[in-house]
């Protein structure tokens, strides 16, 4: 196995372009003006060329030639080099389309157990900073990515993304086909998969792949949650939100507090009688992990809360726990829904908008709209699948996708307003 030092590559490589440059600053026939304007921008060459050594000087040695595989559930074979930890991994493969936001994908805890395909094709070039952070740790099992850059150049950035990963003990792989990888998943369906850069034989790949169990009764929730209560937000703010945890995401607390909401955020497992005792003006449900149907404890305490007549609003698995809670059923997707531009239109005021989305199970549309005490809300627009509910006679409502959007555009925050403005009345 041959091993090739990146960072040490990339120093010669800057050096021999200062030289060339350099070299020819001292030289040539150019006029006086043309030789000005040559080394005013030849010295911004030099800047960058030292910004990109620094760079490098920071990132850890990758080994770039060091091979590693992806073997999917069907036997579908890919194979690459490796990236972040050398190690082994398993989980269910699914695809994000965005363009940028790859750390707040990685530490989203509706991600966890899964591997993640990047469909852009460059990963790692802006580095990481830690308030991008969406959780306190990266919850994706796994990475896959076409161009990996394991130099970045952001200003803010604290570390290189091949740092990050190895510091999270993520194995990834890199120079992947994409296009083919998610085509073949559009096609087949979201499926387990295993990545090894340690061990690529196809007998022990397969072992690890019968071990890993499928997401399709899953439940995941327990595992991302807060373990104990804790505050976000002012004490004397105008209103209190009880919280319930099942894989929130840090920028939805943030909405919050933006709102001069002070909340309160409880584990999954939180009974209705302690979320009362902090005296909430409204209840949320977050987003989270895994299969909905398998968290009766979760779907218990939402009959609860909506019997109170306090306002509930659900997003993403929170939809989904509302639903079921009304006695409409759920479902596995296809492939699911992640990306940062998925349309959906608001059928109350018939205006459209982007959103981000992020979920593999859906709220079944049939068995909506035979609930007499449910009204569709808003749909996407591009397999009309549902995309909220709203409960008659209730200040209740939920979305399927992520109004605090990040990463993603901002056309659906008006949604924590109306939430606002629910507990207000």
């Amino acid at each position: 196995m041959v091993f090739v030092s990146n960072a040490l590559f990339l120093k010669k490589m800057t050096n021999e372009i200062v030289l060339c440059v350099q070299t020819m600053l001292n030289g040539g026939s150019e006029r006086k003006g043309q030789r000005r304007k040559t080394k005013k921008y030849s010295a911004k060459i030099i800047i960058s060329m030292h910004k990109l050594l620094t760079c490098a000087s920071k990132s850890e040695d990758i080994n770039y030639y060091m091979e590693a595989v992806l073997l999917l559930e069907d036997q579908t074979i890919f194979r690459g080099k490796a990236l972040g930890k050398i190690g082994t991994t398993t989980g269910e493969l699914c695809f994000n389309t965005g363009m940028t936001g790859y750390q707040e994908i990685y530490t989203d805890p509706s991600y966890f157990g899964q591997i993640v395909i990047n469909t852009t094709s460059h990963i790692g070039n802006y580095g990481t900073i830690d308030e991008d952070n969406e959780s306190s740790s990266v919850k994706i099992n796994g990475m896959v990515c076409n161009y990996f850059s394991p130099i970045y150049s952001r200003k803010t950035a604290d570390s290189s993304l091949q740092d990050y990963l190895e510091a999270a003990n993520l194995v990834g792989i890199s120079d992947i086909d994409t296009r083919a990888l998610v085509k073949h998943i559009r096609h087949k369906g979201a499926m387990n998969a295993v990545i090894s850069s340690e061990n690529t034989d196809l007998e022990f790949l397969k072992t690890k792949l019968a071990e890993t169990p499928s997401m399709d009764g899953l439940e995941l929730a327990s595992k991302v949650t807060t373990t104990e209560p804790y505050f976000v937000g002012s004490e004397g703010a105008r209103f209190r939100v009880a919280v319930l945890d099942l894989g929130i995401k840090t920028n939805i607390l943030n909405n919050f507090h933006e709102r001069d909401c002070y909340c309160k955020v409880f584990p999954a497992k939180a009974s209705l009688e302690e979320m009362q005792e902090f005296q909430p003006h409204g209840y949320f449900i977050s987003n989270g992990p895994g299969d909905p149907a398998s968290m009766p404890y979760a779907v218990e305490t939402v009959k609860e809360m909506l019997a109170t007549n306090t306002p509930v609003f659900g997003i993403c698995l929170g939809h989904q726990v509302i639903a079921l809670a009304m006695g409409v059923k759920t479902y596995k997707m296809h492939n699911g829904h992640r990306g940062l531009n998925h349309p959906v239109k608001n059928l109350i005021t018939g205006k459209s908008e982007i959103t981000s989305q992020n979920h593999g199970f859906g709220v079944d549309r049939k068995s909506v709209e035979g609930n007499k005490d449910i009204i569709v809300t808003h749909v996407n627009l591009n397999d009309d699948t549902v995309a909220g509910i709203k409960i008659k006679g209730k200040k209740a409502f939920s979305v399927q996708y992520h109004p605090e959007s990040s990463p993603g555009p901002h056309d659906s925050r008006y949604l924590f307003d109306e939430f606002i403005r629910l507990m207000a009345d």
